[in-house]
């Protein structure tokens, strides 16, 4: 519709049914409005329908009122009502007559929460009644003398006492400006026309929020309400007590607070804090919207910091047991306890009991997310898990899990085995159980779980070697190290490729478990014998060359060289049978800090063991070799060719920063005998390096001058990279654990799953 083509308004007012106030001696008035836009030529181009009621008050209703008089006053006066219905006024005003004005308790506290209205005053009061479409006559009249100013500004009053004409009234901005200009020239002529005016934008306010809400609707408004600083403005109302205002600004808030600007403004206003004391509190809307609202500002780790200082995590706890408010406060909780520094705090709540009874309450169908998701979380704090175990929560958990195979369940049980200590060795019980749900024909997402559950157990009471046969593991392990994918081909019908599935083959998180578990196993030295047979050992070097880009898989993988190294079955294979040991020199460089670590100390092993070897020969201990001359040769020669490369590429790294200094710098005659009598110049440009053994260091300083390596490196072990643990011999006066591992050596990687070291308990977070 062009603008230009419209040139009439018509508007038609149609009266409806009339009915009692259920409260009030009041008449409401049903009515309908309708609008129409009509062209040039008459006809109609636009048109709306509007339902509306009007409230007639009669105050002056009492016992002894003249019922059939006062029936005929409003007929005449209000002109929504046609004359044919006076006998139903009639009636309806008797039935108000006769009516108890008692109250039910519900009702009076709702209306006690309500803003009390001014009392009564001289001119508030007058015999007629207003009608919303005589608004431009009550408009006039504040143009007149001060008597008709007073009769008008009542008059409106009168109408912006019912909420159902607020909205109305404000869109009327004739009459917004006359009653502003009124106040603000004749407020001292008259007290009942300032008094009128007043409590007109008294009422007004109570829409006012409401209004800016519905216009916020509108991203571009919303941007403009936000620079005129609406958000410093609705933070401060909610020091207010009343009810309803808070309703409404809380609702307004949380609308703002899904945008970034605006939730950084109540950062600012300390809006936490404000939003505190509405929980608890007795008005159940307000609460609800306030823990709606505090669900949108937990999205932030700052403001979840602050919930946590001021108090709130008890409090949220608390309304778990109200099923109103379980499901929204379980996902302020859950967003609180993502961060490592909270979950201990939940152990000095009684969250945990109320989450396992909802866990075991359940239907036989899979569990709540947001439940299972915040067990989760909580699960991978030792001192939650502790009163998880309690009386058989363990064994209620496995068995639920078990029967549903529900992963998400599993995921649970796995973050709780992943704890040292009294916890972990309930698992022993739950071994075999988990074994058998390690097959292709289970679910792959729980078969994953399972594994990753199983690898986490490092009991030295647990006999693995009989845990892979019994459950014939081994073939499973070895075809799920095969890589998912194998090359390209292409798809005959578009240009695209798509990547080639081997058979067998696993999808990458379940390969990841799968090496996780193989380093777990590797600790056991009949397993390590187990595992070399088999073959796993290259199918490992496969799957380092098709992951190499991945640093986790790299990373898991290189540890479980490092458990295999430790015993000689495995050992022998990875030195002589495999280029391991040169995949491990490669990798010192790499980019990688924990790849590098894990690198460094896996190398340490392998050279001390070769040194081992070497001491063993000089000193004629020959029983741990081969009784043949030539293959004892063969292996001597082999194994001092790896110690050589090893101890090389180890100094190469150590020390590749200041080689590289030295090796760059341009040295002139002043400088050339800096580091003594003899010159520089030849170690560097008439020789390698590397080639001089007398500069290569150990962990007691130079190595000695014919390049043999001294045995008391051997009996000192040191852990390479800083980390010393002491001197011990190696291996044998070395702290050994149950599987004959070095106490206090790297322990497995941390992987992408999430689990990391609890920290301590947070206590400048304590109870403020």
């Amino acid at each position: 519709m062009q603008g230009e083509d419209a040139r009439y308004l018509k508007r038609k007012v149609k009266g409806g049914n009339i009915d009692v106030h259920p409260s009030e001696k009041a008449l409401i008035v049903q009515y309908e409005v309708e609008a129409t836009i009509l062209g040039e030529m008459g006809d109609p181009m636009l048109g709306e329908r509007k339902e509306c009621q009007k409230i007639i008050r009669l105050k002056s209703l009492n016992a002894n009122t003249d019922i059939t008089s006062l029936a005929r006053k409003v007929v005449e006066e209000c002109k929504l009502i046609h004359p044919s219905k006076l006998n139903e006024v009639e009636q309806l005003l008797y039935y108000l007559q006769n009516r108890r004005d008692s109250l039910s308790g519900k009702e009076k506290k709702e209306k006690s929460s309500k803003p009390k209205d001014p009392p009564p005053f001289e001119g508030m009061e007058i015999d007629e009644v207003a009608n919303i479409n005589d608004m431009d006559e009550y408009i006039e009249l504040l143009y007149e003398d001060i008597p008709d100013k007073v009769r008008g500004s009542a008059l409106i009053l009168q109408l912006a006492r019912n909420p159902d004409n607020l909205e109305e009234l404000l869109l009327n901005e004739t009459a917004l400006g006359a009653l502003a200009r009124v106040l603000r020239e004749d407020w001292k002529q008259s007290v009942e026309l300032a008094t009128n005016i007043i409590y007109i934008f008294f009422c007004f306010s109570r829409v006012a929020l409401y209004l800016l809400l519905n216009l916020a609707e509108d991203t571009r408004t919303e941007l403009k309400m936000r620079n005129k600083n609406i958000v410093h403005m609705l933070v401060k109302a909610l020091d207010r007590d009343n009810f309803e205002l808070l309703i409404l600004v809380v609702s307004f808030l949380k609308k703002l607070s899904i945008f970034m600007e605006n939730k950084n403004d109540m950062v600012e206003m300390d809006i936490v804090e404000k939003l505190v004391k509405m929980i608890p509190c007795e008005h159940e809307d307000l609460l609800n919207i306030t823990l709606r609202l505090l669900l949108n500002l937990s999205f932030d780790t700052g403001l979840r910091n602050k919930m946590v200082q001021v108090g709130l995590l008890p409090k949220l706890t608390a309304l778990l047991g109200n099923e109103n408010y379980k499901q929204i406060a379980m996902c302020v909780l859950y967003h609180i306890s993502m961060d490592d520094r909270f979950k201990s705090m939940f152990a000095y709540t009684d969250c945990i009991p109320q989450l396992m009874k909802m866990l075991f309450e359940c239907s036989d169908e899979r569990i709540d997310l947001e439940l299972i998701s915040f067990c989760i979380n909580l699960a991978a704090n030792k001192r939650n898990v502790q009163l998880i175990c309690e009386g058989n929560g363990l064994k209620m958990l496995m068995k639920r899990a078990l029967k549903l195979k529900d992963p998400l369940l599993m995921k649970m049980i796995r973050n709780i085995s992943q704890h040292d200590g009294p916890t972990k060795n309930l698992f022993i019980d739950y071994v075999g159980d988990l074994a058998a749900q390690i097959s292709s024909d289970e679910e792959e997402e729980f078969v994953i779980e399972c594994l990753g559950t199983l690898a986490n157990l490092t009991i030295p009471d647990l006999d693995w070697e009989l845990v892979l046969k019994e459950y014939k593991l081994v073939p499973f392990l070895k075809d799920k190290l095969k890589p998912a994918t194998n090359g390209f081909a292409q798809d005959t019908s578009t240009t695209t490729f798509r990547a080639l599935i081997l058979p067998g083959a696993a999808e990458d998180d379940l390969v990841l478990e799968v090496v996780i578990m193989i380093g777990t196993v590797s600790m056991d030295d009949s397993c390590a014998a187990l595992l070399a047979k088999s073959g796993i050992i290259p199918a490992l070097i496969e799957l380092l060359n098709a992951q190499q880009e991945d640093d986790e898989f790299v990373c898991q993988i290189i540890y479980v060289f490092y458990q295999m190294v430790f015993h000689q079955a495995t050992r022998d294979v990875i030195i002589k049978e495999t280029q391991a040991p040169a995949y491990l020199i490669d990798l010192m460089h790499d980019k990688n800090n924990e790849i590098r670590k894990v690198c460094d100390n896996t190398l340490d092993i392998i050279a001390s063991q070769l040194g081992v070897c070497q001491i063993k020969e000089e000193e004629n201990l020959f029983s741990s070799f081969p009784d043949d001359a030539q293959t004892l040769t063969m292996c001597w020669e082999y194994d001092e060719e790896w110690a050589k490369k090893i101890q090389s590429e180890k100094f190469r790294w150590h020390n590749s920063q200041w080689l590289e200094m030295v090796e760059s710098r341009q040295m002139d005659e002043s400088e050339q005998y800096l580091y003594g009598d003899d010159r520089i110049e030849p170690y560097i440009h008439e020789g390698d390096i590397l080639e001089r053994p007398d500069l290569f260091y150990n962990s007691d300083g130079l190595i000695t001058s014919e390049g043999a390596i001294s045995p008391d490196f051997f009996n000192d072990f040191h852990l390479q990279n800083g980390d010393v643990v002491g001197q011990h011999s190696f291996p044998g006066s070395l702290g050994m654990d149950g599987f004959g591992q070095p106490v206090g050596i790297l322990g497995r990687p941390a992987t992408a799953y999430g689990f990391r070291p609890d920290e301590p308990y947070y206590y400048s977070f304590g109870s403020r």
